[in-house]
């Protein structure tokens, strides 16, 4: 078989690749990394779990409210929850919000592109004027502001797609804990096939919005529209959460002098695959929500494994912030490898190129990332 060029060619993450192409993972399989992977993943199941039940009901039952004081209740308002609330002793559904308004932002995916459509717009306005059918004020608003309320509803349909996601999301995280308490995940490399086969079982799973509206649903995202988990909120939400990201307040400069933020968000580069975890606890993070929220649900043998370093409790969340990141790159690879356009294993010469260039494309994105870090390598260089 003549190798082209292309073939020959070494990569900087050269060994990524090959790892990829062998079936492996782009984190190394060992005892240490497949604890501390399904520890964390069964400590994000559960919040993710929270984050998805309560950005569906503020979807369907908080639409078009522009005060939502208990929006964070679920429905299930108390006394008791009202001080837990104010204690701050309460899941940070704040961080969820943060990763909706980030994916609308950087859109892409069939949900972005149908929420621009006529048929959008025409069902928005149904909605709207149910809403509002007793409120004249609001209708003479929205009249002379036209684009207010259906970005409102944008964001909404966001907040719904992105539940739903989290929804499957869940599931797998914690069926691949239980897997592994019973003794079937051994390795990385299972972790990953386990993670690639909840992703591809739920791939097709239709993605609806149509929110209460009185005692009727407003179907806002029908199924007839044909949006679905995988490539319409899962892509979309790697790229946006894993890759692209936003510039975190106090890391870099906002000022457009300083030129420190690309003009360009494809090239953005504030991901949960770049992102230092020593800043997780400062003002200005989003992370450090999601990382006080996991450790409340920590496993006790990676809660042991935690406390068992020389600083114990004092940088739990930068740890668990590294955990993370270490996990994140295995969901990673099972997407790499699920939307792979071959089989790993082909034989085939024209697939094994079309395959090469693929993983090639990944790595280059991958480069600037903390993926040597997450493997034990002092640098990206």
């Amino acid at each position: 078989m003549v190798v082209s060029q292309k073939t020959k060619r070494k990569h900087p993450l050269e060994e990524y690749i090959k790892r990829l192409q062998t079936g492996s993972a782009l984190l190394s399989d060992s005892p240490e990394n497949l604890m501390e992977v399904v520890g964390i993943l069964h400590s994000y199941g559960i919040v993710l779990d929270a984050y998805s039940r309560n950005l569906i009901y503020t979807a369907d039952h908080q639409f078009l409210v522009f005060f939502p004081f208990f929006k964070y209740f679920n429905g299930d308002i108390s006394f008791s929850k009202l001080l837990r609330h104010w204690w701050h002793d309460r899941i940070n559904f704040e961080y969820a919000e943060y990763c909706m308004r980030s994916m609308l932002w950087h859109g892409g995916g069939g949900l972005d592109t149908h929420l621009d459509t006529d048929e959008f717009e025409q069902r928005c306005a149904e909605a709207i004027q149910a809403k509002f059918k007793s409120n004249p004020l609001m209708l003479g608003m929205n009249k002379l502001f036209p684009e207010f309320l259906p970005e409102q509803v944008r964001m909404l349909a966001y907040t719904s797609g992105l539940g739903q996601f989290w929804r499957v999301m869940s599931d797998i995280f914690m069926s691949l804990s239980q897997g592994y308490d019973e003794g079937e995940i051994k390795s990385i490399p299972q972790v990953v096939d386990h993670i690639k086969a909840g992703l591809v079982a739920a791939a097709n799973k239709p993605i609806t919005y149509a929110p209460q509206i009185g005692a009727q649903r407003y179907e806002i995202i029908p199924e007839s529209v044909g949006l679905t988990f995988l490539s319409d909120t899962g892509v979309p939400y790697v790229e946006a959460i894993f890759f692209r990201g936003t510039p975190f307040l106090g890391t870099v400069s906002l000022n457009a002098q300083a030129y420190q933020i690309s003009p360009d968000q494809t090239r953005f580069t504030y991901g949960a695959l770049y992102a230092d975890p020593l800043p997780i606890g400062g003002a200005g993070i989003p992370p450090t929500l999601l990382m006080q929220d996991m450790r409340h649900y920590l496993p006790k043998y990676l809660s042991d494994f935690f406390m068992r370093s020389h600083r114990g409790e004092i940088d739990l969340r930068v740890k668990i912030c590294q955990t993370f990141q270490k996990s994140m790159f295995c969901v990673t690879t099972a997407a790499i490898l699920g939307l792979a356009p071959h089989p790993m294993d082909t034989t085939d010469p024209a697939e094994l190129e079309e395959n090469r260039a693929y993983l090639e494309y990944w790595m280059d994105r991958l480069i600037p990332s903390r993926l040597r870090a997450a493997n034990g390598q002092m640098t990206n260089a």
